[in-house]
């Protein structure tokens, strides 16, 4: 074998086999698997263990001759007494020897860390849980937001970058002590660093009762290849659909209201709406509509002249756009009558694919 052992070596300086295999061992890291598993909430299972005071996700150290991907099963049933393949890679970690919380007598010499999507669980499969004697005191499910005071902050940021990854549709992001080295949009927004606000509305697919107050127009706005308009807060990564609150001159129109709103935080122009139908708030009187529309055309990314936020324009299939929000159960009929929308506006429904940002003026 020719190769180089050490940096004062020449190219071309003749190695054996057993100096070859000694340098490679010298050079070995630790290898670990971690699989990301959320409920129907977009929250993030997270284990309580008793040799840490930080928690983690499923997973654990890959065995020798072991592939990672079994790992991470094998993980699952040890740890969780859950039977599944875990197949669909999200993230790859490199963790360096200063990037990890091990005590020195670990002698830790870093780790790659793969992570693996282990799904969305509902309430059956999360009560099948069943937990070893030992080592796994509970588990429970958070908002991503909270990982970062619950986890390492390693641990945190590879949690958050595979979430991304997951909702986005990318593949799977390589990392280095947890941070992407090509962050994608929702990275670069910090998109789920700030808890999302739970609006678990009741959704009706009806007119509101004559004489509700209307406290917020909003839309599901559709570019031409079945893809939706989403805004992304500059400060804090939250997500919203373009709309907001009626003011004075739109005369009573929540339709001119979604308009106005549309054009001044999004910068897009809207064809005709179509109605979805209204949420209530529990104890309140008053409802909060939802429309459906085709984007016209889209201009020039500049700030709301109600808030100076420039936000950052995305577009997602519908349901990666929901993962963004917490909802709740009433999500599922808003979804469908937005589905029943989109087939009356004439316009194809999209496959989950990357989530991309919506830049350059353009007329659709």
């Amino acid at each position: 074998m020719t190769t180089t052992s050490t940096p004062d070596e020449l190219p071309g300086t003749a190695m054996t086999d057993e100096a070859y295999g000694a340098l490679r061992a010298s050079a070995a890291l630790w290898a670990g698997t971690s699989v990301l598993i959320t409920d129907r909430r977009g929250r993030i299972l997270i284990q309580h263990v008793d040799y840490l005071s930080t928690c983690l996700l499923p997973g654990g150290a890959v065995d020798a001759g072991e592939a990672p991907s079994h790992a991470a099963s094998r993980e699952l049933k040890e740890e969780l007494g859950v039977d599944a393949v875990v197949d669909r890679g999200l993230a790859v970690d490199w963790v360096s020897r200063d990037g990890s919380t091990a005590p020195p007598v670990m002698r830790f010499p870093g780790e790659i860390i793969h992570v693996y999507d282990g799904g969305t669980w509902d309430d059956e499969r999360i009560a099948a849980v069943r937990l070893p004697e030992g080592e796994i005191e509970s588990i429970e499910f958070v908002e991503p937001a909270r990982l970062p005071d619950l986890m390492s902050p390693n641990d945190a940021r590879r949690a958050l970058s595979a979430l991304r990854a997951r909702i986005g549709s990318v593949g799977a992001a390589l990392l280095e002590n947890g941070s992407p080295l090509t962050p994608t949009v929702l990275d670069r927004a910090g998109v789920l660093r700030t808890a999302r606000a739970e609006h678990h509305l009741p959704f009706h697919p009806a007119p509101a009762p004559d004489g509700l107050d209307v406290r917020q127009s909003w839309g599901w706005l559709f570019a031409p290849d079945g893809r939706v308009l989403v805004l992304l807060d500059p400060e804090t990564g939250a997500a919203c659909l373009p709309g907001g609150t009626p003011e004075p001159h739109d005369h009573g129109d929540p339709v001119a209201t979604l308009r106005r709103e549309a054009r001044e935080e999004a910068r897009v122009g809207l064809g005709e709406p179509v109605f979805l139908g209204h949420l209530t708030d529990q104890g309140r009187p008053c409802a909060r509509f939802r429309y459906a529309a085709a984007v016209s055309h889209v201009g020039p990314v500049l700030p709301d002249p109600a808030t100076d936020r420039t936000y950052t324009r995305i577009l997602a299939a519908p349901e990666q756009a929901l993962e963004l929000f917490d909802w709740g159960p009433p999500a599922t009929e808003q979804l469908a009558a937005v589905h029943r929308a989109r087939e009356r506006l004439g316009i194809p429904a999209a496959a989950r694919g990357p989530v991309t940002e919506l830049g350059a003026p353009t007329v659709w």
